[in-house]
């Protein structure tokens, strides 16, 4: 009789301690959650570290933030250059004393209008406004040729183109390589090939009013 009461209260007992044991365990693991697991989703280890990875974001983020200010400046800088070379076309064909840079005069008008055309839908899709007026540095180099007249107007602004698209073949060519923007890319490419084409022919006309030999380095007289 004895045993059986003694058996009865050890599986009383028993039976709280599992119960107290079970209370616990859901008190320091709320909802089942395995022990061994981690409850944030983003350091799983079996999750793909490449993709939306917290530590990669910021970074990607950063680069085409770059990228795109890179792409602004080159675009406002092309439209603001192709202004200038437009209205100082119109100045050639007007006052230029040679055919030959009547004629590069007349190019520039019909080349760069067409380039500026295609630079400002682009500059569209990025949001940058097309400048009101040219830059100051080329200002003062139309005041200066307003100036001139006769030999000395075609020989300042034969120097000055030589100058400007030498310059802008460099920075075109640079877009390209650079730009991780498709369209950005295309015009670039396309506005390197006029200006690459533009060089050339005002190295020739330089070089038959003297002022370039035939390695392209400028003479005496062009300085």
């Amino acid at each position: 009789m004895i045993s059986k009461r003694l058996s009865q209260r050890v599986m009383a007992f028993s039976g709280v301690v599992l119960l107290t044991g079970a209370t616990a365990f859901a008190q320091m693991y709320p909802g089942g959650s395995n022990p061994q697991q981690p409850s944030n989703p983003s350091i799983n280890p079996n999750s793909n570290p490449g993709v939306n990875s917290p530590g990669n974001i910021p970074i990607q983020q950063q680069t085409g933030a770059s990228s795109g200010m890179q792409d602004k400046a080159f675009v406002k800088k092309a439209l603001e250059g192709g202004m200038a070379e437009v209205q100082l076309g119109q100045l050639a064909a007007e006052k230029g004393s040679s055919d030959d840079v009547k004629q590069f005069g007349q190019t520039m008008v019909t080349d760069h209008t067409k380039l500026g055309d295609q630079m400002k839908l682009v500059a569209a899709q990025l949001g940058v406004n097309p400048p009101a007026s040219v830059s100051k540095k080329d200002k003062e180099l139309m005041a200066k040729l307003q100036n001139l007249s006769g030999p000395e107007f075609d020989k300042a602004y034969i120097m000055a183109m030589v100058k400007d698209h030498k310059k802008d073949a460099e920075d075109f060519k640079s877009e390209v390589q650079q730009s991780q923007n498709p369209a950005v890319q295309q015009v670039a490419q396309q506005g390197e090939q006029v200006i690459d084409n533009h060089l050339d022919m005002i190295d020739k006309i330089a070089e038959s009013h003297n002022l370039m030999n035939s390695k392209g380095k400028i003479t005496a007289s062009g300085q």
